[in-house]
């Protein structure tokens, strides 16, 4: 059985039942396990976070708001998991890695890239085909409308070399 979803300014490929259910398997095990890690501390804080304490505690909270709605939403939602594929990947081919290649990888370092490496499921669970299809050869939207792209077009020839 096939899925097809539609976002405006055209049609996307279709997803089958299966491969939805999969990436809502994805967004169940960021929301659950997210969720076990974070909501406790959120609830039992006493006091005020240091700054980047916070900062990151925020973006985790909102990070897992937004897996909630991909439960629902699995394919509107996909850019998440695209972010959270590309930062964490980055994270550790740019930062871990060369930490770990020179035999310098301490306790604290170790613990994140260990909590970072959990990426390593979203490529399973993501449709490339679906994400090809609609964020790499689906033409982009429209920058101006007609007006405003008739009168650019004439202020520009007023203006001259």
């Amino acid at each position: 059985m096939n899925v097809t979803e539609h976002f405006q300014g055209g049609t996307a490929r279709k997803v089958s039942l299966l491969r939805l259910y999969i990436l809502r398997a994805g967004y169940l095990v960021v929301v659950v396990g997210l969720g076990i890690q974070i909501w406790p501390e959120v609830i039992n804080r006493s006091g005020s976070w240091e700054l980047m304490e916070g900062v990151v505690q925020c973006m985790l909270l909102a990070f897992w708001a937004l897996c909630v709605l991909g439960l629902r939403y699995p394919l509107q939602m996909l850019p998440v998991l695209l972010w959270e594929l590309a930062w964490k990947s980055l994270w550790l081919i740019v930062v871990a890695l060369p930490i770990w290649t020179s035999g310098h990888m301490d306790d604290p370092t170790m613990e994140m890239a260990i909590s970072i490496l959990w990426v390593v499921i979203f490529p399973f669970v993501i449709p490339w085909r679906f994400v090809i299809a609609n964020y790499v050869k689906k033409r982009g939207d429209q920058f101006l409308n007609k007006r405003s792209s008739r009168m650019y077009s004439e202020w520009n020839r007023q203006a001259g070399p």
